[in-house]
């Protein structure tokens, strides 16, 4: 076993008590990405498992009781991972961490409470939720089927019960949950419960909780004094200690960052109760990694790599997710995501939060891979399609642009509606004109508005779209990373990407053709569209990058070559895998042929070089003007026309004045 050096510990709570301790502990919360991060503390799963053997195994800790191990949930859910595996990655990391007991946390749920059943059957140890009822399961019977208590005996025969709670509060966060759960206080149930198990036996009593730091020290504050000895929460993302009404109050970090280890001695004499020596651990570069954890996350990481890889589709237009533009103006990319979740429910409208959109990057012409898309649109709420009156629409609207020019994740971006607003004026008279279709919105006509289920649940102040009676909702939608892959999917089936027929190839042969020669863009003659208006031809700083290929050249096109029926299996064996809506099937939709436009080639001459490389900037001038980048970025090319390459089918939105802001 590798030692572990004292870096990264700091003493949270000393009793004064020092020897063995009757009760060894370890508490965690909060646990999402496996891999390390670049900023101490760096975590990461290899180093945390590191730091519980030394807890479990070190020969320091050889004559004293075994270590018993408490997690406060959230483990299945937010990481880009768990977009691709539901959370079932995260079960393997969990049991060999070895937790004795864990409390239901809400990002837990994410993927439903069937696939929350599945993993945790899967799990080492019970989950716990006492205080969240389900009664299609029951009288009394907890949300899946979580245990309300557990008991567990240390190596040295003390017997501690553990109580699951969890705080009303994170119950409307969740996309899908049982209807008619009941929900009852959690103090009211520790009351209730503490004393069963002290009647059991438990000589300590420990609450693990999911709820913010408040709401623990209003649990610790309702209890009487020793029903609970210690409340060890989670749902906060920072450590921190306190003793409230007698009771130790706990959480201990998050992302496998920190942990907190625990040594409980009885109380002397006759006095009853527990004193603690509290120790906070960050998980600092310097703790080594655990070499089997270590080749767990190179199992998992390589193959989800292959799989976020995955290329869904490309853009022919740089697309602006920054936050300085998607929490303040009109997006590109706001347009053409708003645009989708309209279309696929037939909406009048569709509005969403600019703060939806995480990316804070300029994707730039090119290729998008899931990963793009997951990380951008990481939300696990789905899109749903509500009705709402036109007064509820301009409210939604003004409460978008009510907290300008801070960057307020509320800002809308919109499709089929267009607004005005003047920044100058009071938060709540910005508005200057709305209208939806082209037409004013009457405030007395109902509308059909997709949206985030987080918007129709009146977040982040969107209370005018708070669906309050089922009958409102008219369906619930996916997420919006799955209506982008769909939209790719269809792009690509259309297109016939795959298993083209003898007459396709033959059509498509001729196309190729026409546009090529020994592998060369022929000049555009007849497919040139010059533009009614000359703008100053400019091009990006740096030109965007064509993917390499094994030839030497570059790509950047759909149509395939015509190649001879004996290559077809060698091409099929060497071609990428494209993304599909299945995870078991990932090769749903793999190019079987080898795809050849050549925008440039090794240049014979440098007059070549130059006409290939002109012709390959009046194509993106084209995307650039229809993107609406600023001249800033772009350099002036005199003399050049653009004009519409006929092999693109890659997405081009553009800004299109749906938003203005208005000058006073």
């Amino acid at each position: 076993m590798v030692p572990i050096n004292s870096d990264g510990l700091t003493v949270t709570h000393d009793s004064g008590r020092t020897g063995s301790p009757d009760l060894r502990l370890i508490h965690f919360n909060d646990v999402y990405h496996i891999e390390s991060g670049s900023a101490e503390p760096v975590g990461g799963a290899p180093r945390f498992q590191s730091l519980v053997n030394h807890y479990r195994d070190d020969s320091q800790y050889v004559n004293q009781p075994g270590v018993l191990t408490f997690f406060s949930g959230d483990a299945f859910n937010p990481s880009l991972e768990s977009t691709v595996t539901k959370g079932r990655h995260m079960v393997p990391f969990l049991n060999k961490i070895g937790i004795d007991v864990a409390c239901v946390g809400n990002h837990d749920l994410d993927f439903g409470v069937a696939q929350f059943r599945h993993l945790s059957s899967q799990c080492h140890f019970p989950w716990l939720l006492a205080n969240v009822l389900d009664p299609a399961l029951g009288e009394d019977v907890p949300i899946a089927n979580c245990g309300k208590t557990h008991m567990l005996t240390s190596s040295n025969g003390i017997k501690v019960g553990v109580i699951g709670l969890g705080e009303r509060e994170w119950l409307g966060t969740i996309n899908s949950l049982p209807p008619d759960l009941i929900y009852k206080s959690a103090s009211a149930t520790a009351k209730e419960l503490a004393p069963r198990l002290r009647d059991q036996g438990a000589e300590l009593v420990i609450a693990v909780t999911h709820q913010r730091e408040p709401n623990d020290v209003k649990l610790a504050n309702s209890l009487p004094s020793g029903l609970v000895d210690i409340v060890m929460g989670g749902h906060d993302h920072f450590y921190a200690h306190s003793i409230v009404n007698g009771v130790h109050v706990l959480r201990s970090g998050t992302d496998f960052k920190q942990l907190s280890y625990i040594e409980a001695f009885r109380k002397p004499g006759a006095e009853e109760g527990w004193n603690f020596n509290i120790v906070r651990r960050d998980v600092l570069r310097s703790i080594p990694e655990d070499p089997d954890t270590v080749a767990m996350v190179d199992r998992l990481t390589s193959s989800l790599k292959a799989k976020l890889e995955k290329p869904v589709g490309y853009t022919a237009s740089p697309l602006d997710s920054r936050f300085t533009t998607v929490r303040q103006r009109e997006s590109n990319l706001g347009n053409f995501v708003c645009d989708l979740m309209r279309h696929y429910y037939s909406a009048d409208c569709a509005m969403m939060a600019g703060g939806t959109i995480r990316g804070d990057q300029i994707y730039p012409p090119g290729v998008l891979r899931l990963k793009d898309l997951l990380n951008c649109f990481p939300f696990e709420d789905p899109v749903v399609l509500i009705r709402v009156s036109g007064q509820a629409l301009l409210d939604a609207l003004e409460n978008g642009v009510s907290q300008l020019p801070a960057l307020e994740g509320r800002f809308t971006q919109v499709s089929n509606i267009a607004f005005g607003f003047k920044l100058n004026s009071p938060s709540g008279s910005r508005l200057t004109f709305a209208r939806v279709g082209g037409q004013p919105i009457d405030p007395e006509r109902c509308y059909t508005v997709a949206t985030r289920g987080y918007m129709a649940r009146g977040k982040d102040g969107f209370s005018s779209l708070l669906v309050e009676s089922e009958g409102e909702i008219e369906e619930n939608g996916v997420l919006i990373s799955t209506i982008l892959r769909q939209y790719f999917l269809s792009l690509k089936v259309l297109g016939k990407w795959r298993r083209w027929s003898p007459s396709l190839r033959r059509h498509w042969g001729v196309v190729h053709r026409g546009l090529h020669s020994g592998g060369r863009l022929k000049p555009p003659s007849a497919l040139s569209s010059p533009v009614a208006e000359k703008a100053p031809a400019r091009r990006l700083e740096s030109r965007p990058g064509f993917q390499r290929t094994g030839r030497e050249a570059y790509y950047y096109g759909r149509f395939p070559e015509e190649v001879k029926p004996e290559n077809v299996a060698t091409n099929e064996a060497n071609s990428d895998a494209m993304d599909s809506d299945s995870d078991d099937d990932p090769e749903i939709l793999t190019s079987p042929r080898p795809t050849s436009n050549y925008v440039t080639s090794p240049a014979k001459s440098s007059a070549d070089e130059e006409r290939r490389l002109k012709l390959a900037r009046r194509v993106v001038r084209k995307w650039m003007r229809h993107a609406g980048l600023e001249s800033s970025f772009l350099d002036p090319m005199d003399g050049e026309r653009e004009f519409i390459p006929p092999w693109t089918s890659g997405i081009a939105p553009r800004i299109e004045g749906r938003i203005v802001i208005e000058k006073d």
